[in-house]
């Protein structure tokens, strides 16, 4: 998924500013720039932005302290600062303030765009899965109900509060700590026992899973077709 979005750059140097402008309009944004820290204020006091790259080295206020004003305010607006000195103890700061990247000029324009395409993906939420397929089977998140063939496969409680949360967050790795808490299991091997009892029911092979995959040190995984 490439996730397009409203940038802001902020950037006292003409050129970086049109670069960027046209580098990433090409990749599909839309590009609003600022010359200086006031310039930035006012326009994020009148428009709403998806992400900020913002230069820290400027004349009158910098970068850093302009970011910490907007954090201040309870912005939580991905920012990625751009700097010339890359100096540790300036990516530390940022980082600290609130930045979410740090790009060390010069840069590979392309490599600027892949930061903000992870960032909008991060920052994006993605729609709910309503329902999962499961080889030949189908798992309906909402009604919490497995059916094959469009017959209800029986599932007790357990098994059908594990397969709803793994199936909420499908494809991501959760802790069998954490999936002992949300369900009534309370207790990491009683995860470990309902796994493998809907393992029975959703794998063709439960000795080789294809779905319910476990993930070496963390706990469980489910993938759909």
């Amino acid at each position: 998924m490439n996730i397009k979005g409203h940038i802001l750059a902020v950037d006292d140097d003409d050129r970086l500013r049109d670069l960027l402008k046209r580098y990433l309009t090409r990749e599909g944004h839309d590009v609003t720039t600022a010359k200086d820290a006031a310039s930035a204020r006012k326009l994020m006091s009148t428009m709403s932005f998806d992400l900020v790259i913002l230069d820290v080295m400027m004349p009158g206020e910098d970068g850093l302290s302009l970011l910490k004003s907007v954090r201040e305010k309870k912005s939580d607006t991905p920012v990625i600062l751009l700097t010339a000195r890359s100096l540790p103890a300036e990516r530390i700061e940022g980082l600290k303030i609130g930045a979410d990247d740090y790009l060390s000029k010069p840069f590979e324009p392309e490599e600027l765009a892949l930061r903000i395409s992870s960032i909008l993906k991060r920052a994006t939420p993605e729609a709910p899965v309503e329902e999962l397929k499961l080889s030949g089977m189908v798992f309906h998140v909402n009604k919490g109900e497995l059916r094959k063939d469009g017959r209800l496969v029986r599932l007790t409680e357990s098994e059908t509060q594990l397969l709803s949360i793994l199936a909420g967050r499908a494809g991501a790795a959760i802790s069998r700590h954490e999936l002992a808490m949300l369900t009534a299991a309370g207790v990491e091997r009683s995860v470990d026992v309902q796994v493998t009892r809907l393992r029975r029911k959703i794998e063709r092979d439960p000795r080789e899973p294809v779905h319910l995959q476990t993930v070496r040190g963390v706990g469980y995984r489910l993938t759909g077709d």
